[in-house]
């Protein structure tokens, strides 16, 4: 009796254990670079609201905005050696292994946000987003941020000639620095965390940016003119990697994950939307900065002048994909 009563207080003991570890929730961390008030900061948190609740906790998601944890190069290698388990960054920072994403940095690609994203959603789309699988990767999603304005601390910009002479910030990409180059513009590649001081202390003169990150960053301060082109687009992909997505898997919480981004990604872009035309609108209020819109055609000029560059990447990014893109409408 005395050793029944010893073996069912081992068992006891035992599972007293085991089940705080089998209840242990799967730790998520998602590093991403802008403010949270931004549609990507927004949505990140969206995604952990989700993740939390429709798991019952069996998943806890941390967010680290505002590169407070890593920026967005060291993010993709903290992503491959799963010290992190989600990340947003800019196209650019997957372009060294998969060139066509540089697609979506070319210049008067898409005419609007409805082209865009017909093409993210197409074959075409989905072909592109799993070619970061080649590194142990998982590409999630496209995130919104949205069109390009550019701005500046030199003089007003109405037409390409307008922009010569003048150093802009750019991301360390081949395509911008030749949407510069063939401008007469002079490309600067920084990171994004050193563009307000940049331009404060005049290292850069301008920058191309679209209007949540001009107004979150307060990037209006520190520039004199703004010209609304919306000559090119800033996105995002939304990528874990492999080691994770089988520990979910091996949880049963891959589904619950995955249903979670397409709701997360569906409210990005409607939000992305809406915060365009609210950071906008709150950067004229601001009533500092001079500003022009392009008309249809000046919008033309812009155009053919940017669009010259498009045959040095045709072997880079593959013609395929350019005319697919262009001509998904």
């Amino acid at each position: 009796m005395k050793l029944l009563r010893n073996m069912m207080f081992l068992m006891v003991a035992f599972s007293l254990l085991v089940v705080p570890a089998m209840a242990k929730p799967i730790k998520v961390k998602f590093s991403h670079v802008v403010a949270v008030e931004t549609p990507k900061g927004k949505a990140a948190e969206y995604l952990k609201k989700l993740l939390e609740e429709r798991t019952n906790g069996k998943i806890k998601m941390e967010v680290y905005p505002n590169a407070s944890l890593y920026g967005d190069r060291e993010a993709v290698e903290a992503l491959k050696m799963n010290a992190i388990q989600l990340a947003c960054p800019s196209f650019s920072k997957f372009t060294g292994f998969v060139p066509q994403l540089q697609l979506f940095d070319l210049p008067f690609l898409f005419d609007s946000t409805e082209h865009l994203h017909k093409f993210m959603d197409s074959e075409w789309g989905k072909k592109i987003l799993k070619l970061v699988g080649s590194k142990g990767l998982v590409g999630l999603a496209y995130w919104d941020n949205g069109f390009k304005v550019l701005s500046n601390n030199i003089r007003p910009i109405i037409l390409p000639k307008d922009a010569k002479g003048i150093k802009f910030r750019i991301m360390s990409s081949k395509v911008l620095e030749e949407q510069f180059k063939v401008i007469g513009a002079i490309p600067h590649v920084l990171p994004f965390s050193e563009v307000y001081s940049a331009l404060q202390q005049g290292v850069v003169d301008g920058a191309e940016n679209p209007w949540s990150n001009f107004y979150t960053k307060k990037f209006y301060e520190v520039q004199k003119y703004l010209t609304v082109s919306y000559h090119g687009y800033l996105g995002y992909m939304l990528v874990t990697n492999k080691i994770f997505m089988k520990k979910l898997k091996k949880a049963g919480l891959d589904k619950v994950f995955l249903d979670s981004v397409k709701e997360a990604t569906e409210y990005e872009r409607k939000l992305a939307k809406e915060l365009d035309e609210y950071y906008y609108n709150k950067v004229k209020e601001y009533g500092k900065i001079q500003i022009h819109v392009t008309t249809p055609e000046e919008r033309k000029i812009w155009k053919k002048t940017m669009m010259q560059i498009y045959p040095k990447f045709y072997d880079v990014i593959g013609k395929e994909f350019i005319d697919a893109a262009l001509n998904t409408k």
